[in-house]
């Protein structure tokens, strides 16, 4: 089987994480092929902030927890978090951000990284506190929260999960 379609089809979403950090190397091969996504007329309105910075991590980790109204950890202990935003004037900005995750999360499997979509970003970077983070890290315009992708070493392997029965109509 195709090394690419080998990684799509086994990818899983991963909440279970060892501490260690990832690489820079993988950490950038990852990023590159999110930066490769497709987008609304090539218009590349997603953007991506890279955080490996533990306690920087952990804030993140917190204002997305208040969003969901727990106290628990979001990002399942995964030592890297990747924030994908797009421009809020796209009329593509969720569609490029999304692509732009799935990108990052497929190129996870494909070198043996875990991953994990967890939402709330657009929550998290609405509020004055995460306008506030945007500006500090010289992020400037207005941007929308797409979604977060988190990174790290798998601590679990989970099965994959039966597709539904109708999850394709054939038109032929």
């Amino acid at each position: 089987m195709n090394d690419a379609l080998k990684a799509i089809l086994e990818r899983r979403s991963i909440r279970r994480y060892r501490p260690e950090q990832i690489t820079r190397a993988e950490l950038d091969a990852v990023i590159e092929a999110g930066m490769c996504a497709a987008s609304g007329k090539n218009g590349q309105s997603a953007i991506i902030v890279a955080v490996q910075d533990k306690e920087t991590r952990d804030l993140l980790s917190a204002m997305n927890a208040a969003v969901l109204g727990v106290s628990s950890d979001p990002f399942y202990g995964a030592p890297t978090v990747l924030i994908v935003l797009a421009r809020a004037s796209s009329p593509y900005a969720v569609e490029d951000g999304s692509l732009v995750l799935g990108n990052l999360m497929n190129a996870a499997k494909a070198i043996g990284l875990g991953s994990c979509w967890i939402n709330r970003a657009r929550e998290v970077f609405d509020t004055d506190e995460g306008k506030a983070l945007l500006k500090k890290w010289g992020i400037k315009g207005e941007y929308r929260g797409i979604g977060n992708c988190i990174l790290g070493y798998p601590a679990e392997a989970p099965a994959i999960k039966p597709r539904k029965d109708d999850y394709v109509t054939y038109v032929l």
